[in-house]
């Protein structure tokens, strides 16, 4: 398995630069790239997001590095992960959309770290 992981920002600083490495401070939770990413690449292209920082506007993940992900397009993100067939087969992923739906309802950022 190759870990693309996803946490939660709990006191998110506009002004910081999200270059490091840190999958246990934000609680994240890893799928697996090469089983997910490439199928959702499409759709993924449609969310909203930033790349290390928030002069860094982009859509979808950088998928070598950092992302941010805003909680107007969590939905979004949601989205596809729910209506992913391989759901009811993949703690993993049922992990992932309980942890989209925490950052969702607490209105907060979630950080994407790529390959």
């Amino acid at each position: 398995m190759i870990p693309t992981e996803f946490g939660i920002i709990d006191n998110f600083d506009p002004a910081k630069d999200y270059d490091d490495y840190e999958p246990e401070k934000y609680h994240c939770v890893a799928i697996d790239d090469d089983l997910y990413i490439n199928d959702w690449w499409e759709k993924l292209q449609m969310m909203k997001t930033y790349f290390f920082r928030l002069d860094r506007p982009e859509f979808g993940l950088n998928r070598w590095g950092i992302t941010l992900i805003p909680p107007e397009s969590l939905p979004v993100l949601q989205d596809i992960i729910i209506t992913d067939k391989r759901i009811n087969e993949d703690e993993h992923l049922v992990a992932l959309a309980q942890k989209v739906q925490q950052a969702i309802d607490e209105k907060k950022y979630m950080i994407h770290y790529g390959v």
